[in-house]
């Protein structure tokens, strides 16, 4: 839905950022239907997040902790 896009790439991230959530992830589904993470990092200087990744088959990031997600195993829908 068009309303709930912009909601989760403009409206929440700048919520969140002005609540001081040092991390925001956005999941979504690409257009293959397999699962995206996008990764940012709050900027202290700027407020604003910057993103640190964006991934497709498997999500492996040491902050805000290690994490490895095999995202290829959440499979499609349908």
């Amino acid at each position: 839905m068009p309303d709930s896009v912009e909601r989760d790439r403009e409206t929440e991230p700048l919520k969140y950022a002005n609540a001081g959530i040092p991390h925001f992830w956005r999941v979504e589904r690409g257009a293959d239907d397999r699962v995206v993470v996008y990764a940012y990092e709050l900027d202290p200087a700027t407020n604003r997040y910057v993103p640190v990744g964006i991934f497709h088959d498997r999500v492996r990031i040491s902050a805000p902790f290690p994490i490895d997600i095999d995202l290829t195993a959440l499979g499609c829908r349908g």
